[in-house]
């Protein structure tokens, strides 16, 4: 049964509303997954903020048109899973890690940058550390300075109490 004419805008203005602040789109085919490996993953990605939706191709092409996304959708064929996100890498790696646990599911392709990605390029960016990631990475580092700094004072201290 087909989606009325009011669904399908409903629909296609929801996809607009999350790739107004998107950063990164990735499309995969998922045929032959099983309904307990998708809840697996749309949880995933409600965890991560990653917008992800089975949808229509036409009724994501419109929703693309007009965007920087628009050269995605000359990709759009077959049963595809989008993931949308406003992390540069959160999509991406959704993506490429359900694509990893499941043999079935293959990544068609991602834009990044006003870049259209090749699968190559949509694993390498979910590869990359995420925001979060690299903030604790830097927080590591800069908490590393001080601590080093107590500790040589601490033993210079020591060491002036043992010459005394």
């Amino acid at each position: 049964m087909g989606l009325n004419l009011e669904i399908k805008q409903a629909v296609v203005a929801g996809v607009v509303e999350a790739l107004e602040g998107a950063q990164t789109v990735v499309i995969a085919q998922y045929q032959g997954v099983t309904v307990d490996k998708m809840t697996t993953v749309r949880k995933n990605a409600r965890n991560s903020d990653v917008y992800l939706h089975v949808l229509k191709n036409t009724l994501a092409r419109k929703a693309v048109t007009g965007t920087v996304f628009e050269p995605l959708a000359q990709k759009m064929s077959g049963q595809l899973i989008y993931s949308v996100s406003k992390d540069p890498v959160a999509a991406a790696k959704i993506i490429n890690d359900f694509a990893k646990e499941n043999e079935a599911v293959k990544i068609v392709a991602g834009m990044f940058n006003d870049k259209l990605l090749s699968v190559a390029e949509v694993q390498q960016l979910a590869s990359t550390p995420s925001k979060d990631e690299l903030l604790s990475m830097v927080m590591g580092v800069m908490l590393q300075v001080p601590a080093s700094f107590v500790r040589v004072v601490a033993a210079i201290r020591d060491q002036k109490e043992q010459a005394a």
